[in-house]
């Protein structure tokens, strides 16, 4: 499993590259050949996942989360 250090790593290269799709950089061309990076919900969803990790990592390891009653007593 990969250190907290390592996921943060990998989400800010996540963001950078989030960074450049949002600036126009979604596409390029070098000489004949054109070049298309991920597309940005991709990237937006590694990001989401890097973040809950990353906090996980923090929380000891645990996902936080909560519960709802609706109607009754617990």
């Amino acid at each position: 499993m990969a250190t907290t250090t390592e996921l943060q790593e990998r989400l800010a290269l996540y963001k950078t590259a989030e960074k450049a799709i949002l600036e126009g950089s979604q596409e390029y061309q070098i000489g004949k050949r054109r070049l298309t990076r991920a597309s940005l919900s991709e990237i937006r969803n590694e990001i989401d996942k890097l973040e809950a990790r990353i906090a996980a990592s923090q929380n000891g390891g645990l996902f936080g989360h909560s519960v709802t009653v609706f109607g009754g007593r617990r």
